[in-house]
């Protein structure tokens, strides 16, 4: 039986205004609607169809606050079987890294994962290197961007396409997989698996189940710190251009005028 564990995470819709906390220049999450991120759902869809291929289970593992609960059900509905969710304010503000170890740390309380399988990137942070931090402190290999996953008893096989070609990856288990758009179509949860989902078991965890250093977490533990930020400046009105048979030259002597030809 494959154990796989997918990672999830609540992002601010994309649809919505996001801005950030005036206090520590951090995303407020709280202004903006929250979704399960659209890459995680693809990630979840790849794991459910190696589950209904043979025997296996997956396991959703989220980090974020207590209303990403919400992406958690949304997994779950779609056909996991049960989740990992860790919760703790101590991680507010934490960088790549200190994710990652909470990740790796989370993943300890598994038991016996074969598989990981992430998105390769989410769409508020866009830093794409969690899934190659994870399986670096794992010890693990990692197969990252893959457009096609195929598993063949104990070993992963994925094709990597990039601006060169298609790159094809092999490894044993287990491993680390990121998946891009291209991977597959996700499935809509069904009344029933909606249903169900209240009724899956989701473990709570916090920073001190995890054995991972609480100084490493949060803003004072980050690499980098955002000392001060603005908002977007409005969108300033565009130059209006009459036509009395010189438009054509008008509008080339702004585009020239603004160095664009």
């Amino acid at each position: 039986m494959t154990n796989i564990v997918v990672l999830v995470k609540q992002v601010p819709d994309t649809y919505s205004e996001r801005k950030l906390n005036e206090s520590d220049h951090t995303l407020d999450r709280e202004s903006a609607d929250a979704v399960i991120d659209e890459i995680n759902e693809r990630a979840v869809e790849e794991a459910l169809k190696i589950k209904e291929a043979g025997e296996g289970e997956v396991t959703v593992l989220c980090v974020g606050p207590d209303r990403a609960t919400d992406a958690i059900r949304k997994a779950l509905s779609m056909g996991a079987d049960k989740a990992i969710h860790v919760s703790d304010e101590a991680l507010q503000g934490s960088d790549m890294i200190a994710t990652a170890k909470v990740i790796a740390g989370a993943l300890g309380k598994v038991d016996g994962y074969d598989l990981v399988i992430a998105g390769n990137e989410a769409s508020d942070g866009r830093g794409g290197a969690i899934p190659a931090m994870l399986a670096e402190l794992l010890g693990v290999p990692q197969l990252t961007h893959a457009r096609e996953l195929t598993l063949d008893g104990t070993t992963i096989k994925v094709d990597r396409e990039t601006e060169d070609g298609v790159t094809h990856l092999e490894a044993a288990l287990p491993a680390v997989v990121s998946v891009t758009e291209k991977i597959n179509e996700p499935r809509y949860p069904s009344f029933k698996g909606i249903m169900a989902a209240k009724k899956k078991p989701v473990e709570t965890l916090t920073v001190a189940d995890l054995g991972v250093d609480a100084g490493d977490l949060g803003l004072s533990g980050a690499a980098s710190t955002v000392l001060e930020a603005a908002p977007k400046p409005p969108r300033a009105a565009g130059e209006r251009v009459e036509d009395d048979g010189d438009g054509g030259t008008k509008v080339a002597e702004y585009l020239v005028g603004q160095k664009l030809i």
